[in-house]
């Protein structure tokens, strides 16, 4: 008998159906951050500096210069990780071939990424970009009191939500659009009502056009603060909640952008009650939110935990978000996603229905020991199951071919 076989005969023991968990696995899509590919440049300018607060720390070679490049190695990052997924853009990916401005971007400029998307049976999300611009003018975008400032921004919201939805119509799949400003201060405001008021009014212009569900998902991404932004974020946490409550859009938690002692995975049961959707950003802060390669650590075993009891998975809309320039970009995918992927199916293969029985009966002490128990049980076993029903490898014999792509590849750049 297999290890496999051993594994799903011990799980079964606990009540735990083995490959209803691992097809429950395939059908949970990650969406992959494109950004980590060339550390948040884009294709606008290569000289553009990365600006609003936040950093890619690191010069390790190779990153991507363009599309071809780019989605080459993302092509490369997805030969190794199982499962669904989709890739996550930014409006500063415009393919053309020439300089474009920010708000000249036009729906072709993103035919290409759906042609690579159909190629490889992934679909698309879509972000605006309110960062690494000239006219992001004293840290401050759609809050500014600038209105020439506030307009522009405004204007490529509207122009970067009708992207979206023509992703969404041609993916026949809808397009998560996400609007994250890096608006603040960094020293104490006078006045912090204003700028909330003004980014308000910005974001009832950018939502205006009604949209169905089923082609664009909108949602406002908060933050505690940015470097250089250290004493005032105008779009904090409680105004997002509020406004995404009040517009009925959805309000995406980046568990890097909060502080270093709140549990991040307490808050989606709540955002889910409320909430039709709960849109995530995982990422692996320390310190602060410096968009460390996701870890399977206790963190993310706890934010899988949560989504996989909730059992309502497709209600959570997951997102990777890191940007480490120190290492190997396309193992920086990789493992990222496959991380989170191990977390998820941990959390599949807990037997939530009798963990629940337990709490409501009061038999905590049974449910502490129980816990401890499972932390043991063989889930490498499994996972190496659902790594070859995959077709990609189940432990980091993968990395052998990512460093001979390095070697022929990314060191020629």
């Amino acid at each position: 008998m297999s290890r496999f076989e051993d594994a799903k005969k011990i799980y079964e023991s606990f009540g735990v159906n083995v490959e209803q968990a691992l097809d429950t696995l395939k059908k949970i899509p990650i969406s992959i951050h494109c950004w980590q590919g060339d550390d948040v440049r884009g294709f606008e300018s290569d000289e553009q500096a990365l600006t609003g607060g936040i950093q890619a720390t690191g010069n390790y070679p190779g990153r991507a210069h363009g599309f071809k490049e780019l989605s080459r190695d993302l092509e490369k990052a997805f030969q190794h990780i199982p499962g669904s997924k989709r890739v996550n853009l930014h409006a500063i990916y415009a393919v053309s071939d020439k300089p474009i401005g920010r708000n000249d971007i036009k729906n072709e400029h993103f035919d290409p990424w759906l042609e690579f998307a159909k190629k490889n049976n992934v679909k698309l999300d879509f972000n605006p970009t309110f960062f690494s611009s000239p006219m992001v003018k004293d840290n401050l975008t759609l809050s500014s009191p600038d209105e020439e400032v506030r307009s522009f921004w405004i204007e490529h919201g509207v122009i970067s939500r009708d992207i979206a939805a023509y992703i969404g119509e041609k993916q026949e799949s809808p397009c998560l659009f996400n609007v994250w400003i890096p608006d603040g201060m960094k020293d104490t405001p006078a006045d912090r009502v204003g700028p909330r008021l003004r980014l308000k009014d910005s974001l009832d212009k950018i939502f205006k056009k009604p949209l169905k569900d089923d082609v664009v998902i909108d949602a406002v991404e908060s933050k505690v603060f940015g470097i250089g932004l250290e004493s005032y974020t105008v779009g904090s946490q409680e105004f997002y909640m509020n406004y995404a409550q009040q517009k009925g859009v959805c309000c995406l938690i980046d568990n890097g952008h909060y502080h270093p002692t709140e549990n991040v995975a307490d808050k989606l049961s709540s955002m889910l009650i409320f909430n039709k959707y709960v849109a995530l950003h995982v990422t692996r802060p320390v310190r602060w939110d410096s968009d460390h390669v996701v870890l399977f650590d206790d963190i993310t075993k706890d934010i899988a935990r949560e989504i996989i009891q909730s059992k309502q998975p497709e209600r959570f809309l997951i997102g990777l978000d890191y940007f480490d320039a120190s290492i190997n970009r396309i193992a920086a995918w990789i493992l990222g996603t496959r991380n989170f992927q191990k977390a998820l199916l941990q959390a599949l293969l807990l037997p939530h229905e009798y963990m629940t029985k337990l709490q409501n009966n009061g038999e905590f002490t049974e449910l502490l020991v129980l816990n401890e128990e499972l932390k043991t049980l063989p889930f490498h076993d499994v996972w190496e199951a659902y790594c070859k029903s995959e077709n990609v490898s189940p432990d980091m014999t993968w990395f052998d071919d990512v460093k001979t792509y390095e070697k022929e590849i990314l060191s020629k750049r």
